[in-house]
């Protein structure tokens, strides 16, 4: 996949005018003639069910970046000076030029190796962290204050429990609720936020919150509940505006967890009985706009992406599924979103249209449901971008977008670590457990994946899944289109021609 420009194109009608005659008698028929063209391939405008409606698509353009290193579980971020950090593996990466470099920028305060690694830009102070797990006892957290130009870093501060496996961090506003406001309000003349970290254990998800800027967690432990089911995996953090802070489980019935006394208590909140999830199934994720409403994404038991919204921090969910991802899209896996203002919202997630291979023998020899996991080699997943700018009204228009003009895989893609299938292409972990996606200061988006399908594979002169395992890092970003915020209204491009 090199780099391109991919753009939504408007729906156009032809005009003709038909004349027709009968035994020499001129009778013409000057009303004009609409032909709806529809519109091209990857490009789907729908409703709450998936649905197409007639509505004009949304006018964008986004442009690719290779990030030029392995990129599997990518994370992104943006500074308010303009860099993007994309940390995969044991790479901090960084690029100050839109996209056309990259370099890497992790310090000896980082750690040399991982296990599994996390990357995280305070979006208040413009920290930039690079988590990096070591082993399964525990992890080496480093942070940067000046864009990566310099690190401090500790290579034990994740918490009083060792810890196994997923490890997130995330940071939001102080609250003026339970114990720790206290220690917080004199805190953040130290470091203006709380950070928070969470992992997972066998038995559940444990969380810690830092009071000084992410350098130690000290504070914390088990989180009760639900989520202490299916090993405790879970997806990011997530603090909306009013610090209430939300953490998504992997469980059966979509769920949140959320605190509003910076990670002291935890509560839990249900919605999506009505689509449920499917079987591998991987995480949903969490956004909060500018005014403190929460979006939930998962993928349901259908395959389709669903959302659930709540508007008084995470108290109550619409308990009827909004559907995402277009009903031509029958499966999807990794979403990842972020929100601007109020009912702005973006969602990312890799996808099939290969309607045909549904009911087909996947590679277990059982009918094919859509899931990734059990996906034969004439299944092609691809890059999708879905935006909402009115994602809280009864009736939301998604605008869809194939982003990749390649498939990102071909064939299965592993969901679960410890249940691994092989196809005919040999080992399909290659992708690991997420995408990631951002806005920055102006509402950019901004999409972190791992592309599995390169070179020849790319090109079509290979495009097989023995040639699909690579795990290249990549970014597309909003070069023209509209901001997530509304005062922005539409951004122009960053790269000059």
């Amino acid at each position: 996949m090199g780099k391109e420009w991919n753009s939504f194109f408007a729906v156009f009608f032809l005009m003709a005018t038909s004349l027709s005659g009968c035994l020499g008698e001129d009778s013409s028929d000057n009303s004009p003639v609409i032909v709806d063209a529809g519109l091209p391939a990857g490009t789907f405008v729908t409703d709450s069910t998936g649905m197409s409606i007639e509505e004009m698509p949304l006018e964008m353009q986004f442009y690719f970046s290779n990030v030029g290193e392995q990129g599997a579980e990518p994370s992104i971020g943006m500074t308010s000076s303009g860099c993007v950090f994309f940390t995969a593996f044991e790479k901090a990466m960084r690029s100050c030029d839109a996209g056309e470099s990259w370099e890497d920028v992790s310090g000896p305060q980082c750690a040399f190796q991982t296990n599994d690694p996390w990357g995280w830009v305070d979006p208040i102070t413009d920290r930039v962290f690079a988590v990096q797990m070591q082993g399964l006892e525990t992890s080496w957290i480093c942070w940067s204050d000046d864009d990566g130009e310099s690190w401090l870093g500790n290579p034990h501060d994740s918490g009083t429990t060792p810890l196994n496996d997923h490890i997130k961090l995330g940071s939001g506003p102080w609250t003026g609720e339970g114990p720790y406001a206290t220690i917080g309000s004199l805190s953040s003349n130290l470091y203006e936020t709380a950070v928070y970290y969470c992992y997972n254990k066998i038995a559940g998800i444990f969380c810690f919150t830092s009071f000084d800027g992410g350098a130690t967690f000290e504070t914390g432990g088990q989180v009760i509940g639900l989520a202490t089911t299916n090993g405790g995996l879970h997806g990011a953090i997530t603090a909306a505006p009013d610090g209430t802070v939300y953490l998504p489980p992997r469980v059966s019935t979509p769920t949140i967890i959320f605190s509003k006394d910076n990670g002291y208590s935890w509560e839990e909140r249900y919605m999506g009985e009505d689509v449920g999830t499917p079987s591998i199934r991987k995480n949903g994720e969490v956004a909060t706009d500018t005014e403190s409403n929460a979006y939930n994404i998962w993928v349901g038991s259908d395959q389709g992406v669903y959302m659930s919204t709540s508007i008084d921090s995470g108290e109550t969910w619409e308990q009827t599924s909004v559907r995402v991802s277009p009903i031509e899209v029958i499966s999807a896996t990794f979403p990842h979103t972020s929100a601007g203002d109020p009912g702005r919202i973006a969602i990312t997630y890799l996808g099939s249209e290969n309607s045909s291979a549904l009911g087909q023998p996947d590679i277990d020899g059982e009918p094919w449901n859509g899931n990734a996991h059990t996906a034969t080699s004439n299944v092609t997943h691809y890059l999708y971008v879905t935006f909402s700018l009115n994602a809280l009204d009864e009736n939301p228009v998604f605008h869809t977008q194939r982003l990749s003009l390649d498939p990102v895989q071909v064939g299965s893609i592993c969901l679960n670590s410890g249940d691994c299938r092989t196809d005919d292409g040999g080992s399909n972990r290659n992708l690991l457990d997420f995408n990631d996606l951002h806005i920055d200061l102006d509402g950019r988006v901004y999409i972190g994946f791992a592309d599995g399908c390169t070179g020849t594979c790319a090109t079509g002169n290979n495009t097989t899944p023995e040639n699909s395992r690579d795990r290249l890092g990549s970014v597309y970003y909003l070069e023209n289109g509209p901001s997530l915020y509304e005062s922005v209204g539409n951004l122009t491009q960053l790269v000059q021609d």
